[in-house]
């Protein structure tokens, strides 16, 4: 078997890996959205158009920079690639208001979401390829972990 060559001196691959987080023994996915919470708290504090912009930016961006570090590497949506966890969490995280118990409420539904993949996430997943079928996925699982938030919030159930 091939062992998969990432190389962080590429810009591509460095981004793709979150930073490196994505080479974690167990659980890289998690370890890549924990990498998110930096530039959660910075593009919150910036303001919403700000935040929308590093949102559209990390997108469009991640859809380059995945498919290109898989296309190197030679396997599609390698577990190392971390950046579609990035952006997933940045959206589910989408104007709710930082503390402890939103990023921490936020987290726990966005890798929920993601690890399940229910449907149709899960048919998205599968039918969908290159750097847009990886940033896909994560970005619907961040629809329905948004969604419980904003209703959380409403209730007054999450500070």
């Amino acid at each position: 078997m091939n062992k998969v060559r990432f190389q962080l001196s590429r810009w591509q691959h460095l981004l793709a890996l979150g930073f490196g987080a994505g080479l974690a023994p167990k659980a890289p996915g998690t370890f890549g959205t924990l990498v998110a919470i930096p530039f959660i708290m910075a593009f919150a504090a910036l303001g919403l158009t700000w935040y929308l912009a590093f949102l559209v930016a990390g997108t469009v961006l991640g859809v380059y920079i995945c498919g290109k570090t898989a296309d190197d590497v030679g396997e599609h949506d390698h577990g190392a690639i971390v950046w579609d966890e990035i952006i997933g969490y940045a959206l589910t995280m989408l104007l709710v208001p930082i503390s402890v118990q939103s990023v921490v409420a936020g987290f726990l539904l966005f890798r929920f979401f993601d690890i399940v993949k229910p449907w149709p996430i899960r048919w998205f997943d599968q039918k969908v390829h290159g750097g847009l079928g990886i940033m896909l996925d994560d970005i619907l699982a961040a629809l329905p972990a948004w969604l419980i938030l904003q209703l959380l919030l409403h209730y007054q159930l999450l500070n």
